[in-house]
């Protein structure tokens, strides 16, 4: 089985541990996680003002092929929702039949750009009035291709989900039996 590939893109004001989280379970399942700031240069400052060390700037990875594209939420979310680029690898990940998982406000990013309409998914409470359709009461959801999740509090389902969805279920249940999960 070839190495799973994913994108992560942070933009300034992201949820750390919905950020952290899936990259740390990703790495331990063994697959190649590369971060991207969504702003230029190689670092980018979270909500509560923790400062991640990327590996370059999304335009140094816009035009590369990724197996997953994660979103992590926060403030930030409204950076990734109004950011054409992401909007334009939105929709060629999902043409292409790659996976894209989206946790907190982040599904708004997907929303923005076109992808969401007549699919499941869940978002954190505080943008349900923007995204009606959102499955509140659901951890993680899965409708094709595209993994949602709820919030920080759902980080490690959402990461495991991931896992087993470009992995295998057994290699997510040996990572979460690795942490104690």
């Amino acid at each position: 089985m070839p190495i799973p590939t994913v994108l992560v893109i942070f933009p300034a004001g992201f949820e750390e541990i919905e950020a952290v989280t899936p990259v740390d379970l990703l790495r331990r399942a063994g697959a190649l996680v590369t971060l991207a700031s969504l702003a230029e240069g190689m670092h980018v400052t979270g909500r509560n003002g923790m400062t991640l060390h990327t590996d370059g700037a999304l335009s140094a990875f816009e035009s590369g092929s990724f197996d997953c594209i994660v979103l992590p939420g926060g403030p930030g979310v409204k950076l990734l929702s109004d950011d054409e680029r992401v909007a334009g690898l939105l929709r060629r990940q999902l043409a292409s039949d790659g996976w894209i998982a989206a946790i907190c406000a982040a599904p708004l990013a997907l929303d923005a750009a076109g992808i969401l309409k007549g699919r499941r998914f869940t978002a954190h409470a505080s943008v349900a009035a923007d995204l009606p359709g959102a499955l509140l009461d659901e951890k993680v959801v899965v409708d094709g291709r595209i993994i949602t999740s709820r919030g920080a509090g759902t980080a490690l389902d959402f990461g495991l989900m991931i896992i087993e969805k470009l992995i295998s279920r057994d290699k997510a249940a040996e990572v979460a039996k690795s942490i104690c999960t």
